[in-house]
């Protein structure tokens, strides 16, 4: 019968046997452990879990005076419907064993079951509850965050991992921003305290626009500092906007419920806080498209509108040609009329002589007729003279009315702002403004010193 590696152990004189190798000790207890403690029952409190790539559970086993490792391999934990949390009381099932590569005492758990929610995870419970029925939470208090910040502030420990994490991603995302570091111990005894009296001291500088209260992951105990009261009360009291980024994304603080702005980890934090350089430069390169072209497409409409006007402006008596043209109808009308009376007079007064010769009457009397007929015309062609030249006059008048020029040489002008427009309004002035003055001989710039309205 071969002797167990324990039994020799136990038999042999300690002094007189043959020493062991660390190997064949570890061997030696981990059986005497597996005899002795076939399976029992232990309850206490998780703290420190962690599930490893393989699928298993790694966490400790404590009460208020001791603790012990455990692992709870894949196949055993896949039967349950979630994972304990740190500060969770349970009740597991389990082999004593021993392992041996490190000599450490740990359980190896069979079956895991809740016995409660903990010693500080029932005082987590109770302050998140007391504080959101006081409306410390409420979403109405939650600052916006600033959409560029020029400065952040990071409170956290200067040995902290986050710090490295939170520097390296605002590094590359925001070179643009500066960075504030405000050092404080993010666990221990003191730690809440501090973080509240920093968050108190970096709102008063007001050197930053916005602060990150960040640390790494760790057990229920390691991120209490976080489940203080004087903490939330220090964010909700702080003069800046907080992002709180503690612990992994599973993980839930006091603090994360006070914040303006809750991230799952210190890196998402400087992601939250600050945009990436890369899309502000895209963002800006798109809207410098968007005003070229629209710049582009006034400046076309209004270099339509200084062609129209300059044509308009190298003819500027073109609305008189067509009354200058009818002025020039109306005098050869008027020629015209005046040249038919005077042949129909005489061709009147060929008759006339004709008859009187026919007639035979006294060269006296008609030399009195011819004098008489010709009276007569005379008087009728001045009179139709007068009624043309009336006429004309009249035209004449409107046509140098509408002359803007002839408006000008009268001591009026034509004002206009420096986009060319006619200026007919005075309220629409504003004093400094650059004007031009279009006289009857050349042009003048003008500068408003004062603007009065008729009746003020």
């Amino acid at each position: 019968m071969v002797a167990m590696a324990s039994d020799v152990l136990l038999a042999q004189d300690p002094v007189a046997a043959q020493p062991l190798t660390v190997s064949a000790l570890n061997r030696a207890v981990a059986a005497l452990l597996a005899r002795g403690f076939p399976l029992v029952r232990v309850v206490g409190e998780v703290s420190g879990f962690q599930r490893a790539a393989s699928g298993h559970w790694y966490f400790v086993l404590k009460d208020e005076r001791a603790q012990v490792r455990c692992v709870m391999f894949r196949r055993r934990n896949a039967l349950l419907m979630q994972p304990p949390r740190d500060g969770a009381a349970v009740e597991v099932l389990a082999q004593v064993a021993l392992y041996e590569p490190r000599g450490d005492y740990q359980l190896l758990v069979e079956s895991l079951q809740p016995t409660g929610a903990g010693r500080l995870y029932e005082r987590f419970l109770q302050l998140r509850d007391r504080l959101a029925a006081e409306g410390l939470f409420d979403a109405a208090l939650k600052r916006p965050l600033p959409a560029l910040p020029r400065a952040i502030g990071v409170v956290t420990s200067l040995q902290a991992a986050a710090l490295r994490d939170v520097l390296a991603t605002l590094t590359q995302r925001a070179p643009y921003c500066r960075i504030v570091v405000y050092p404080v111990p993010v666990q221990g005894q003191e730690a809440a305290e501090r973080i509240a009296a920093m968050l108190q001291v970096a709102g008063r500088r007001e050197e930053v626009e916005l602060l990150l209260l960040v640390r790494g992951g760790g057990t229920l105990e390691d991120l209490w500092a976080f489940n203080e009261e004087i903490v939330a009360r220090a964010i909700r009291a702080c003069a800046l906007p907080v992002v709180v980024g503690v612990g992994h994304e599973s993980d839930y603080t006091i603090a994360d419920f006070a914040a303006d702005a809750r991230a799952p980890t210190p890196t998402a934090a400087a992601a939250l806080a600050a945009p990436e350089q890369t899309v502000l430069l895209a963002a800006l390169a798109e809207r410098a498209q968007r005003l070229q072209r629209a710049v582009g497409q006034r400046l076309s409409l209004w270099q339509q509108r200084v062609d129209y006007a300059q044509r308009m402006l190298a003819a500027p008596a073109a609305p008189l040609l067509g009354l200058s043209a009818r002025l020039q109808t109306l005098a050869l009308r008027l020629q015209h009329a005046l040249t038919g009376t005077v042949t129909m007079a005489a061709y009147r007064l060929a008759g006339e002589v004709a008859r009187l010769r026919g007639a035979a009457p006294s060269a006296a009397r008609a030399r009195q007729s011819v004098r008489a007929y010709a009276g007569a015309l005379a008087t009728a062609a001045q009179r139709l003279q007068q009624q043309r030249g009336v006429t004309l006059q009249a035209l004449v008048v409107r046509l140098a009315a509408l002359d803007p020029l002839a408006v000008l040489a009268r001591g009026y002008a034509v004002v206009t702002d420096s986009r060319g427009h006619v200026v007919t309004d005075a309220s629409r002035l504003q004093v400094g403004d650059v004007l031009r003055v279009r006289l009857a001989r050349g042009v003048a710039a003008a500068r408003v010193e004062g603007v009065q309205l008729d009746g003020h």
